[in-house]
């Protein structure tokens, strides 16, 4: 394992980016519905809101949600009028997701005051998740629960339990963080996911796939209800940078299957392989939608399913 001869820290990082994409306060960045299997195991419409807020405090090495973020805290009320505008256009769905590119009890991202007017837009769902650093789990998010009456279910980036890794993506945290949010959430009744990469800077392919399936098992042990494996993109300057000198490459979609496989076979929780433009992980036009077709319905079954067999493998 070779690490650059330079420090990764929060100057270096963001002297690697490009500039922010033009967003605006009062409308969300993106908002999408997809079906997912419930954590009763069902199979569901859920709504996804990309809400455009301050960006997040923390530079991580890997992250490109800074992209769609602004430089200042938004004004009060604009949060509420983001998510009225996506469901006002998105169909009736009884689950929903709030992703803020960051904390979700970060009052810097999203102002206190306008947690009851969110409560009452969101009043009637079934499930809502909210996203947060280790550091921004505490009271606030009590606070929130107790507003609601949908379970709440808090996703949290553990990335990888690699230890020298973990300490180099800039994260600002230890699994032992990661590990004492979880307890926190569930000693409170909330469900927590974990947000788990595949192939991080600094790991060969094989070693990619082994500490992803240790990061899962930690992840349960830990007492998280669902894991997600997200395949590390290139694109936000500072990995671009890591592989121009070799010290990052994105994964293969069949590492992304093995480790899907894994997760599922496991049967302690829901595992979901991220398929966001999946194609650029492919090398091969001939099985790609057969492998996507099968990681989709895996995500959405939780069964295993017959392996996909061609030439490129």
């Amino acid at each position: 394992m070779r690490y650059p001869d330079f420090h990764i820290n929060n100057k270096w990082i963001l002297s690697q980016r490009r500039s922010k994409n033009k967003v605006d306060p009062n409308i969300p960045y993106a908002y999408l519905v997809e079906k997912e299997r419930t954590a009763e195991g069902k199979i569901e419409d859920v709504a996804t809101i990309f809400l455009t807020n301050k960006e997040c405090p923390f530079r991580c090495l890997m992250c490109d949600l800074w992209k769609n973020t602004t430089d200042n805290t938004v004004p009060l009320s604009s949060i509420p009028k983001q998510i009225e505008y996506a469901l006002d256009r998105l169909p009736s769905v009884k689950h929903i997701k709030l992703y803020n590119s960051g904390n979700f009890s970060d009052i810097k991202a999203i102002p206190r005051q306008d947690y009851d007017h969110i409560v009452s837009i969101l009043d009637g769902f079934e499930s809502i998740l909210i996203e947060n650093h280790p550091k921004f789990i505490h009271q606030n998010i009590i606070e929130f629960r107790d507003k609601i009456s949908a379970n709440l279910q808090v996703g949290i980036g553990l990335e990888t339990v690699h230890p020298e890794v973990l300490s180099r993506l800039n994260k600002q945290m230890t699994t032992e963080d990661f590990r004492l949010s979880v307890k926190f959430l569930k000693e409170n009744g909330i469900l927590s996911r974990a947000f788990i990469l595949l192939r991080p800077p600094f790991l060969d392919e094989s070693e990619g796939i082994q500490w992803a399936k240790r990061s899962i098992n930690f992840a349960f042990d830990c007492g998280v209800e669902c894991c997600v494996v997200i395949p590390t993109r290139s694109g936000n300057g500072a990995l671009d940078v890591l592989e121009n000198i070799g010290l990052f490459h994105s994964p293969k979609i069949q590492s992304l299957e093995e480790v899907l496989d894994y997760g599922v076979s496991l049967g302690r929780g829901r595992v979901f392989a991220d398929i966001w433009d999946l194609k650029q992980f492919s090398t091969c036009d001939s099985c790609f939608d057969h492998r996507a077709d099968r990681m989709n319905q895996m995500n959405l079954e939780q069964i295993i399913l017959k392996r996909i067999h061609c030439n490129c493998s």
